[in-house]
């Protein structure tokens, strides 16, 4: 579909005129996200859901070994060797700071029923020994922190507690509803401020691995404020300084320090699981909707994950509850989509990647590009970046010129970035000589990357600025441009004679973006 002013008038109509039977226009511009897990990890596995539509494959910390996970992150650039083809990103899941309980007598599940009353400690001495009456929960804080009337969540809310009285080391609470006791489960404390260390020894140790490891971001679990985000900054070191911090949002806390974290994060995943147990069920449409729209706002990538497709993890079709959140997901304005359980360990991780392409397809052919674009602008403050400036220009000339793409060289990303972020309908070709980078970009809407690996050859630094400089700096410019059409030809992106616009700057180097040309493709 295409946008004509001149025969509709606002987005309703827009919406008025969609077609079921209509044919996407262009293709897919959201990226997917899959956890690997014992299912998908191998060579051919990988490779079959990069065929499928992956761009980012997911290592979940919370579980595996570093002997495995390091399998993964071979397995991943073995499928890349032995099948080269689009780039895949690395991403490291941390555990994250979290609480859980201890273990029962003789790992034995004790049932209680609704009223039930009963102790939580915070003695070690009860670690292995919980019961009916007393069950360890490893927060030494939860008597200081907790509230009376206040509630406790056991096993991803699946027991409810009320808190009626607490002592200097126990809280004693109600059952709310009937359930079992087990070992080793997750605890969550809504609306109560939790002041856990944002790292726990094991997640450094996670970080430095990563780094070791060469991985391209990290999805940094229980984000509650920005100091969180610079202690993995710190952690990461400078060998680990160009890896992305994606601030995984799934507590109260990280929900209402929201804008502090946004401005230190690189982007945001809207991780739905603990956070419709931290706040009202309600209410986390509500928080993904805000989060979304404030990272599209300031131009930083947002992910939305969880239980997207969740009933494909036993089932070849998903359920259309399912597959209106992921279209509304990036109707919202999501740049990608995360696939967890249903790629780790389902029945049918290949179909259900290639079901999710399909719905991001299709919605995002719905959207209705210029009011988008103008909306952005608008909320952008004055002044903007030369960079930023040039990006935005290209978008609206793509828009008013009908190109077929807009072709980024670009050194860290970050021309490419926010080309996304005034969202064009067309896709966004990044050309790049930096590795890291040309996995990054899958984290902006619309941006397919390509590794420029032919050396560059320029005169010395002390004679930049000179004729001889400029004609050498536009050659090896040029010669980018020309390569990174016949790129995108090979891959449907383009096709001779196609308009695109271009968004170079004048000379090499970081920050430097301030040219946009409009040429036609060979």
């Amino acid at each position: 579909m295409s946008f004509n002013n001149d025969t509709v008038a606002t987005t309703l109509e827009w919406r008025s005129k969609l077609d079921i039977d209509m044919v996407p226009s262009h293709v897919r511009k959201s990226s997917i996200i899959a956890t690997i897990g014992p299912k998908t990890n191998s060579p051919e596995m990988i490779t079959a859901l990069r065929q499928a539509g992956v761009n980012i494959v997911r290592m979940n910390f919370s579980h595996g070994t570093y002997e495995y996970h390091g399998s993964v992150v071979a397995n991943v650039r073995k499928s890349i060797t032995d099948v080269p083809g689009k780039s895949v990103a690395i991403a490291l899941d941390t555990k994250g700071p979290e609480i859980r309980t201890g273990n029962m007598v003789n790992d034995v599940d004790v049932p209680i029923e609704a009223g039930h009353e009963m102790v939580l400690t915070v003695d070690p001495q009860y670690a292995d020994k919980g019961t009916a009456e007393r069950m360890y929960i490893d927060y030494t804080n939860l008597p200081k922190v907790v509230d009376i009337g206040k509630k406790i969540y056991v096993d991803d809310g699946i027991l409810s507690f009320k808190v009626l009285e607490k002592g200097d080391d126990y809280v004693k609470v109600k059952a709310i509803n009937a359930g079992k006791l087990c070992n080793k489960k997750g605890v969550n404390l809504p609306k109560t401020n939790v002041d856990l260390p944002a790292l726990s020894k094991k997640d450094i140790a996670d970080l430095r691995f990563g780094v070791e490891q060469n991985v391209d971001m990290i999805f940094a679990s229980f984000i509650r404020c920005a100091e969180d985000v610079r202690q993995i900054r710190q952690v990461l070191g400078e060998d680990g300084k160009h890896i992305k911090i994606i601030s995984k949002i799934e507590n109260h806390q990280g929900v209402r320090n929201f804008d502090e974290i946004l401005k230190e994060t690189d982007g945001v995943m809207v991780a739905r699981g603990d956070l419709g147990i931290e706040i009202p069920a309600p209410a986390v449409f509500i928080a993904q909707k805000m989060m979304i729209a404030k990272c599209n706002m300031a131009g930083k990538p947002v992910i939305c994950a969880t239980q997207m497709l969740e009933s494909m993890t036993s089932n070849p079709r998903p359920t259309r509850a399912e597959v209106s959140d992921v279209a509304n997901a990036i109707l919202d304005g999501a740049d990608c989509v995360m696939l967890s359980g249903e790629t780790a360990k389902g029945l049918y991780p290949v179909e259900t990647v290639e079901m999710m392409s399909h719905v991001c397809h299709l919605a995002e052919s719905t959207i209705c590009y210029p009011p988008y674009f103008n909306e952005i602008r608008q909320l952008t403050p004055r002044p903007t970046s030369v960079t930023e400036a040039t990006c935005s220009s290209a978008v609206n000339a793509a828009s008013e010129q009908g190109a077929s793409a807009i072709l980024v060289l670009s050194t860290t990303g970050e021309s490419a970035r926010l080309v996304a972020k005034y969202r064009p309908a067309v896709p966004i070709i990044t050309i790049t000589r930096t590795p890291h980078v040309s996995r990054q970009v899958h984290l902006y809407r619309g941006s397919y990357p390509f590794l420029y690996e032919r050396p560059q050859t320029l005169p010395k630094v002390d004679e930049v600025g000179t004729q001889k400089y400029r004609e050498a700096w536009q050659e090896d410019v040029d010669s980018r441009i020309t390569w990174g059409m016949e790129q995108a030809k090979q891959y449907g992106l383009l096709k001779s004679g196609d308009v695109v616009i271009v968004v170079q700057g004048w000379k090499g180097g970081i920050g430097n973006t301030n040219t946009m040309r409009i040429v036609q493709c060979p």
